[in-house]
């Protein structure tokens, strides 16, 4: 039973988890209910039937909470991205450019492999990958609308004077990007024109996430891929397409195929 407890299977660890979700589950029934201002520990813990300091001991303090649902947050983002990249990989028989093996907390698999040093995208493989990032793409809409208080959480700063962007979280917030960097690398096309940016920022970025064989235009395509499909996705969950009568999922399907046909991408590593 010592050992139990030292190797942290013992029963009080496995009740210090039980208790650590529980008070996570009631946050989030506050985030959800009135955003990251509305969340106080003191509530969750009446809610729980604890007293606020006894709280006080699995959470250091509302930040720390906060940094938690955040990087679970992420990780289950990844996981629904890795879920819908390997499905549609396996539909079409495509298995070894599947992210779906790699776990939503490997923050290098997706981006190392797969995609990025493949064989070349033409005639069927190349449906495949477009059929791949557009599956990758509708999981990012369907886990933001069915998530909109943890997809808020992550992408704006919670509270003031809180770190939305510390190193832990950054690390978090990667494993979901090298599923869309797998997935656009699965597109790059020999003799394609590469999109005018900050070649040297992206090479920097990825080299201190351990990024390989990854093209800089690669990069800034995925980004810009993001920072379209998260535009969309946030002016939809806020509801500013709803007062202009306007269907936002044919909006995010056209960009997805806007993107998908475009096909202006950088040559792979060693093509």
């Amino acid at each position: 039973m010592a050992t139990g407890s030292r190797t942290g299977t013992g029963p009080r660890d496995r009740f210090r988890a039980q208790v650590r979700q529980e008070v996570k589950t009631a946050a989030l029934g506050q985030l959800a209910e009135g955003g990251p201002e509305a969340l106080s520990l003191n509530a969750v813990a009446k809610q729980l039937g604890m007293t606020g300091p006894a709280l006080y001991r699995y959470f250091a303090n509302r930040d720390s909470l906060l940094t938690e649902l955040v990087v679970d947050a992420y990780g289950d983002l990844a996981a629904a991205l890795s879920r819908a990249a390997g499905q549609e990989a396996q539909g079409h028989g495509s298995g070894p450019h599947g992210t779906g093996t790699s776990g939503a907390g490997d923050t290098t698999g997706a981006a190392h492999g797969g995609g990025a040093t493949g064989t070349d995208t033409s005639g069927a493989e190349a449906s495949d990958a477009v059929a791949r990032l557009a599956a990758i793409a509708r999981a990012y809409r369907a886990w933001a609308l069915a998530e909109p208080h943890r997809y808020r959480l992550l992408f704006r700063a919670p509270l003031q004077g809180y770190d939305a962007q510390s190193t832990s979280l950054v690390e978090a917030s990667q494993p979901a990007m090298n599923v869309v960097l797998d997935a656009v690398s699965d597109l790059a096309q020999p003799d394609s024109p590469a999109p005018e940016g900050p070649a040297a920022q992206f090479r920097q970025w990825m080299e201190r996430y351990g990024i390989e064989d990854v093209p800089e235009a690669v990069a800034a395509r995925s980004t810009i891929l993001w920072a379209h499909l998260h535009g969309l996705v946030s002016l939809e969950i806020e509801g500013n397409f709803a007062s202009m009568g306007i269907d936002p999922a044919a909006l995010y399907e056209a960009e997805v195929k806007d993107f998908t046909s475009t096909r202006t991408y950088a040559p792979r590593t060693g093509e």
